[in-house]
């Protein structure tokens, strides 16, 4: 009988570890004091005539794919600052 509720305390008190461990990283992750920045704004200007046919999120980058006088280009923004981060025009050659 001893052996039981020796087995029945091991397991009551891992029990409790466990669910202690898993409240304090909940806890930690509410709590805890990153700082919420401002939204960022920022005002994309696009060439005339062009026109933004697929965008798309990816990792930190926003990526934009425009029509700019019949040929394709795909800008790439930090998702974050919203800043130019590359730029990639496609041509035919004849």
């Amino acid at each position: 009988m001893a052996k039981v509720r020796r087995l029945m305390l091991v397991s009551t008190v891992l029990t409790a570890l466990a669910v202690a461990a898993v409240l304090g990283i909940i806890g930690d992750r509410l709590f805890r004091s990153e700082g919420s920045q401002a939204p960022t704004q920022a005002t994309l200007t696009l060439p005339p005539g062009a026109k933004i046919v697929q965008s798309a999120i990816a990792d930190d980058r926003i990526v934009l794919t425009l029509q700019v006088g019949g040929a394709l280009e795909i800008r790439t923004y930090d998702l974050k600052t919203l800043k130019p981060l590359g730029r990639l025009n496609f041509s035919t050659v004849p």
